[in-house]
C-alpha cells in the first residue's frame, strides 16, 4: 500500500497564541488549509472575533500563504457551555479543584472539538486535524495529553472509515519555544517575516480567559493576571532573554 500523501488540513483555530501560530504552521505545510472554531459560550467570547482579525492580517501581510488559505467555519457548540461548571463557562474565580485539575478545565472540550473537526473534515475532503495541544505548557488537562490525541486519532479514522490525521505541532514544546517557532515560520516565509508573525500574534490574537482587550503589554492583549496571560508573559520574558 502506498503512504498517503497529505496535501491539506484542518487547523482548530481559537485565534490565540498556540492556535495561530498552528495556522502558520499548517500554512507551512499544505496546500490548501481551512480553519474552524467553536462558539461553546466561553467567557473570553472576544477571540471568536480576534481570530476574523488573525485571518485578515495574515491574507495582507503573508500573500504567499492567502492563496492556500481556504474557508473559515464557526459551529454552535452551546450545549457544552450548558453542561460545564467552570470558570471558562461561568464567572468564577480560577482555582484548582479537588480533583487535582484547575477549574479551567472544560470536560469533553478537546474530545468534542476534535470529533465535530472529524466529521467537517470528511465532508471538506480535509485529511488533516491541526491542533494546538500540548503536555508541556498546559495545566494537566487530560484531553491535552498525547496519549489522548493518538486515541483520538485511531478512533475518528475508524469512525469516518477514512484514514485522519491528527497533527500536534505544540505537543512538546514550551510557551517560549511557541514564540520562537512563529518567528521561525515567519521567516522561513519571507525576508523579515519572523518578526512580522510575532507581531501579528502580539496585535492581534487573544488568549486571556477574561477576555481583556483594553489591557496591552509587549506580549498582546490580556488581564496578565489568569493563567493563560501567566503562560503566555512567562513565555515571552523567556524568549526575549
Amino acid at each position: 500500500m502506498k503512504p498517503q500523501i497529505h496535501r491539506n488540513a484542518l487547523v482548530l483555530f481559537s485565534g490565540g497564541q498556540d492556535s495561530t501560530t498552528c495556522l502558520a504552521y499548517a500554512l507551512a505545510q499544505y496546500e490548501r488549509v481551512e480553519t474552524l472554531a467553536f462558539d461553546y459560550r466561553q467567557r473570553h467570547i472576544v477571540e471568536l472575533q480576534a481570530r476574523l482579525n488573525v485571518l485578515n492580517a495574515i491574507r495582507e501581510r503573508f500573500p504567499q500563504w492567502a492563496s492556500r488559505l481556504g474557508d473559515d467555519h464557526l459551529l454552535d457548540l452551546a450545549v457544552l457551555g450548558q453542561v460545564s461548571e467552570t470558570s471558562l463557562t461561568r464567572d468564577m474565580e480560577f482555582q484548582m479543584e479537588s480533583s487535582g485539575l484547575p477549574n479551567t478545565f472544560v470536560p469533553g472540550r478537546n474530545l468534542m472539538f476534535l470529533t465535530l473537526a472529524a466529521a467537517l473534515a470528511y465532508r471538506r475532503g480535509l485529511d488533516v486535524i491541526v491542533t494546538g495541544v500540548c503536555e508541556t505548557d498546559f495545566s494537566g488537562y487530560p484531553d491535552c495529553r498525547d496519549d489522548t490525541m493518538k486515541a483520538m486519532q485511531i478512533a475518528l479514522s475508524l469512525g469516518m472509515d477514512r484514514r485522519l490525521l491528527i497533527e500536534t505541532p505544540l505537543m512538546w514544546i514550551d510557551k517560549m519555544q511557541t514564540w520562537q517557532l512563529a518567528h521561525d515560520l515567519g521567516e522561513r516565509a519571507q525576508i523579515g517575516g519572523g518578526k512580522a508573525l510575532v507581531q501579528l500574534i502580539v496585535e492581534h490574537s487573544h488568549t486571556c480567559y477574561l477576555g481583556d482587550r483594553e489591557h496591552r503589554h509587549e506580549w498582546g492583549y490580556g488581564c496578565g493576571s489568569c493563567p493563560a496571560c501567566v503562560l503566555r508573559s512567562n513565555g515571552w520574558n523567556s524568549w526575549c532573554r
